[in-house]
């Protein structure tokens, strides 16, 4: 999650050295692409889901301890505190990892409204909006709310008194729950990342350009 991949701001007006506007439009293109990949690419929808899929063991591992307590297994006082410890260790990352997504995110629209004030180029700015990559975000965002809501709710609607217990329901409907918020972060950076989009490319450039 580190900003360390990501293109450093543009310089300041005192410190600008590009010798025309064509190396600026091309720099600052070159830039905005970055961005652009590092906010909606496959590899941070893949990052959210292997947060989710974390998650998801975390609360597995938590869930066991339940299903202890109710079987009344004398190795509850064992394993009980070995899964609860295993199942926050993977489950308390998870979440860090989805804030941390989301603060990274800020830092990129932030940087990249920087990058679009300096001028104003058609071609660059129009790609900015990435509808492709938008689309791909947000559809599979809601087959995943879908998938989590059928989850939860079907476990909720199924359960039976006396086959299952509280572990299996609470395994059951904890999961979907995962999945159902771990789409809703998508599907809400999906639609949140092309409406800035297009705002940004109706906004005029303040910074002008070469000087």
């Amino acid at each position: 999650m580190s900003n360390r991949a990501l293109p450093p701001p543009p310089p300041p007006v005192h410190l600008r050295t590009w010798p025309d506007r064509h190396t600026l439009l091309t720099d600052r293109g070159m830039a905005l692409a970055v961005l652009r990949t590092k906010h909606l690419g496959v590899g941070r929808l893949l990052l959210l889901w292997l947060c989710g899929a974390g998650a998801m063991v975390g609360w597995a591992l938590l869930s066991l301890v339940i299903q202890q307590f109710e079987d009344k297994d004398p190795l509850v006082f064992v394993m009980g505190p070995v899964f609860a410890i295993l199942g926050l260790a993977a489950l308390i990352p998870s979440v860090i990892g989805v804030a941390l997504g989301i603060r990274r995110d800020r830092k990129i629209r932030e940087l990249t409204d920087a990058w679009l004030a300096l001028d104003s180029d058609p071609v660059s700015d129009a790609r900015l909006r990435a509808p492709g990559a938008s689309l791909a975000w947000l559809l599979s965002s809601v087959v995943l709310c879908a998938l989590g809501l059928w989850a939860s709710l079907g476990v909720a609607a199924t359960a039976e008194p006396g086959r299952d217990t509280y572990g299996d329901v609470a395994f059951g409907m904890g999961a979907g729950l995962v999945m159902w918020l771990t789409g809703l972060v998508g599907i809400v950076k999906a639609v949140g990342y092309y409406r800035w989009a297009l705002r940004s490319r109706g906004a005029p450039a303040t910074g002008g350009a070469h000087r």
